[in-house]
């Protein structure tokens, strides 16, 4: 029997399911988690998984807007047919499209978690959610593999999903992307030529990924058979109602919307000085 991380051991579960409403900004889902890290603060919420989709997105990290030409990488990006969009978090570029598809869990008592418990629960999440498929995945940062971290999950030494953080107040938003659907070498391709041309061979202080392609790949393609993200957005609610006790299907109200309208302005504000 797989034993799950101790803050996935719940009676009660919040889950949200956005996975639907891909041609919304991302903006809008970040704000979403800081709104849901403040209701947990304010215990208004019990802990919370929720799914997005968002279409045709590069999301790019802080240090990403610091680039000494970013404006050709962006009019590049915009010209391929992508939004681009600044994270209110660090990290590095993501891609985002309709076979991508991203989960977050919300814990409570933020200020008492260590920076890496909330990564070993959703590592530990996922590994339960594939534990009946026969390829093993690792975790480890994938050199070459476009926003590299330490709890990236592989196949091989090819990344189909990597990990970020957030802390608001005491609530702490763990995010996952993972690449179901399509080639992970094409979206990897896609960052490559992002940071060529936003980099133009200058030399810069901070160490921006090298880019390898052959790095990056979806799940359906390690796994070696076709998966949708709608599969796994159901394998997660069957896990979800496995684990936990109760399931409540709630949007965001009340003082939530007015956390999430606040949030929203900051987001577009931060992307208006940037972009």
């Amino acid at each position: 029997m797989y034993n799950l991380h101790p803050l996935l051991h719940f009676d009660k579960i919040r889950f949200i399911d956005q996975s639907l409403n891909i041609n919304t900004s991302a903006m809008q889902s970040f704000a979403t988690d800081d709104a849901l890290c403040l209701s947990i603060s304010s215990e208004l919420s019990p802990l919370t998984a929720r799914l997005w989709v968002h279409d045709r997105t590069v999301v790019l990290g802080i240090p990403d807007s610091r680039l000494p030409h970013l404006n050709k990488g962006i009019s590049y990006l915009q010209k391929a047919g992508y939004h681009v969009v600044i994270r209110n978090s660090g990290g590095l570029a993501v891609v985002l499209d309709q076979g991508v598809l991203n989960l977050t869990f919300i814990f409570p008592d933020g200020k008492k978690l260590g920076i890496h418990e909330g990564y070993k629960a959703m590592v530990s999440f996922i590994e339960y959610l594939f534990s009946e498929e026969e390829e093993a995945f690792d975790v480890y940062e994938v050199k070459g593999s476009y926003c590299p971290g330490e709890y990236d999950i592989s196949v091989n030494g090819r990344k189909f999903a990597g990990i970020s953080q957030r802390r608001v107040k005491n609530g702490t938003a763990v995010q996952i992307y993972m690449c179901i659907e399509g080639s992970g070498a094409e979206r990897a391709e896609l960052v490559k030529e992002f940071y060529t041309k936003s980099l133009e061979n200058e030399q810069v202080s901070y160490e921006y990924p090298a880019i390898q392609p052959e790095t990056m790949a979806s799940l359906s393609e390690l796994l070696k058979k076709p998966l949708k993200v709608s599969d796994v957005r159901n394998k997660i609610l069957y896990t979800l109602n496995e684990i936990s006790s109760s399931i409540i299907t709630q949007p965001l109200q009340g003082k939530e919307l007015e956390w999430y309208t606040k949030r929203m302005k900051q987001m577009e504000t931060r992307n208006e000085k940037v972009l």
